[in-house]
């Protein structure tokens, strides 16, 4: 782990008798056992390490004589340590830090201290990162009381994959179960299989004569279906470590009928189930929100999320929440929060909140101003909710949310009246000058809409760099009030009317090839939606597409 400066670990005050204690010790007063570690001498009150450890409790409850004073040895643990033992015993109160939290832990772990484990446990949780998370997953493996730290731990691995294989030493150090046990999940978020069968060489690479053997235990949890065929043909078909291990040619073969998607004349026969698994998509590292809207000449709360790894949309409304069109979404933290609107009757001023992890609304505080048609932008921790229409006129004003304070402050205005802006960017959508207050025009990417006469598929992208703005590949769809976003590097346009109808449809943009293609569309048709982004939830599973074969039959049969 690499080193980070120091942290204080202090809970609430302890009323004035623990000081008097620990004065009391640090005296030798009172004091009635002597602890001995490495040829030190602490003296202690029995009381007060009874208060704190179950283990010192039953310890000195009735195992010992009745003399005057008593000596407990603790073999094996070092004097710092086992003075930092007795300090949170009497003050609750302890320097962790970066060389002493391992050790501290397990001496913490020892004589059942649950505070200081909870301690060193989130000492170490706030300092999980690409190189250190497989040594701390695997150090906790021991430890019951650290399954909370243990569980972050893995699924930053999950997380943070690619990252993780760049810079982990750790990693090589894999067993093959552990490793198996990686690459096997859903959970595992990678953007191209590829990297998966090049992390199995990698690691085999490390001690090959061992290990080279294990490739027909790993190369089933590759997903080799998801992979491009070039790819498959030129890298894992023909690797030498494939080749030579026979226990691999039904998973080739399997893999090649999933690919091409035809039944070969080969006499192996199918296994469905290993090619739903060589075809199973991976959770997605990112889900695509789309909310509220306009459908069937009412507004609705539906709420669908877009899995891209698997193109369904999946349907997670939850129905406390007010069917509102017209608004803007942001996401700070674990909340997506829905901004103003309108219902066919009211203006909105009002914000909710939904949690994520929990799954539930919150009502928090309301604009200034009532706002549809809003622009809204997250930036430094805030969110600004931009001009909109308040019901009779267009709005300059701009205000921001402060979730901490959960208060809303006005903040410099337009030079215009703004409302229906709708623009997104690859890169960056809307810059805010918080030094001088000030707006500053940044728009890159700007997609249809309508021009007063019809609706329009054209695109335009405007590079700041040369102040020009070029035309770049028309939707096949014209459209209106749609929602827009960016999922890994795609530009989505979501729903929207396209002059004649509302629509479910969704195309996507993939900037490298200026080209747009059609992704799966919502389960139901609407405008004047509002889309959003989320990353990297911890129960992901919930918002994307079922994954196991007789999930898939049963939301196939209900749509």
């Amino acid at each position: 782990m690499t080193p980070v400066e120091s942290a204080l670990l202090s809970t609430t005050h302890y009323p004035t008798a623990f000081n008097v204690f620990d004065e009391a010790r640090l005296l030798g007063e009172h004091t009635d056992l002597v602890i001995r570690a490495n040829d030190r001498e602490f003296q202690v009150h029995k009381i007060i390490l009874c208060g704190c450890s179950p283990y010192f409790r039953v310890l000195l409850s009735t195992n010992w004589t009745r003399t005057a004073e008593h000596f407990y040895d603790i073999p094996g643990m070092s004097r710092n340590i086992v003075s930092l033992i007795i300090q949170y015993a009497y003050t609750r109160s302890v320097l962790i830090t970066e060389e002493n939290v391992l050790e501290l832990l397990v001496a913490a772990d020892q004589f059942i201290v649950s505070g200081l484990i909870d301690a060193c446990c989130q000492f170490l949780e706030s300092r999980l990162c690409p190189e250190n998370c497989i040594g701390i997953c695997m150090f906790t493996e021991d430890f019951h009381s650290c399954s909370k730290l243990r569980h972050k731990a893995k699924l930053y691995i999950l997380q943070h994959f690619e990252e993780v294989l760049q810079v982990s030493e750790e990693f090589l150090e894999l067993s093959v179960e552990q490793l198996e046990e990686i690459i096997d999940k859903d959970e595992l978020i990678v953007k191209q299989e590829e990297v998966v069968f090049e992390a199995v060489l990698h690691w085999i690479d490390h001690a090959p004569e061992s290990r080279r053997n294990h490739i027909a235990m790993l190369l089933p949890k590759v997903r080799m279906g998801l992979m491009t065929t070039d790819y498959f043909i030129n890298n894992v078909k023909s690797n030498a470590l494939v080749m030579e291990n026979e226990a691999c040619t039904p998973l080739i073969i399997n893999a090649m009928k999933a690919l091409f998607e035809f039944d070969m004349d080969l006499q192996e026969p199918t296994s469905s189930e290993l090619i739903h698994q060589l075809t199973r998509p991976r959770l997605p590292s990112a889900i695509l929100l789309a909310t509220g809207g306009w459908s069937g000449g009412n507004p609705t709360n539906v709420i669908e999320a877009y899995d891209a790894n698997a193109d369904r949309w999946v349907n997670v409304t939850l129905e406390d929440e007010r069917p509102r069109a017209y608004h803007g979404t942001a996401v700070l933290d674990e909340f997506v929060y829905c901004i103003g609107g309108y219902d066919s009757v009211e203006y909105f001023n009002s914000v909710r909140k939904l949690s994520f992890i929990t799954q539930s609304w919150h009502e928090v505080a309301p604009m200034y101003e009532r706002r549809c048609y809003v622009s809204v932008a997250v930036l430094d921790g805030f969110i600004y909710a931009i001009g909109g229409f308040d019901g009779h006129v267009r709005l300059k004003s701009a205000e921001r949310y402060d979730p901490n304070a959960n208060q809303w402050a006005l903040t410099a205005s337009m030079n215009e009246q703004r409302s229906d802006a709708s623009a997104t960017s690859l890169q960056v959508y809307a810059v805010k000058d918080t030094t001088r207050n000030q707006w500053l025009s940044c728009i890159y990417n700007t997609v249809g809409g309508f021009d007063g006469a019809s609706r329009l598929r054209s695109a335009e992208t405007y590079n700041p760099l040369t102040d020009i703005w070029c035309d770049i590949a028309s939707m096949y769809n014209p459209r209106s009030n749609f929602g827009i976003e960016v999922v890994d590097d795609q530009l989505f346009a979501v729903g929207g009317f396209n002059g004649f109808s509302t629509t479910s449809d969704v195309e996507c943009y993939d900037e490298k090839t200026n080209e747009w293609s059609d992704a799966n569309e919502m389960v139901i048709f609407r405008s004047a939606l509002s889309c959003c982004v989320v990353s990297g939830l911890p129960n992901m599973a919930q918002y994307a597409a079922q994954r196991d074969v007789d999930q898939i039959q049963d939301e196939s049969d209900s749509e």
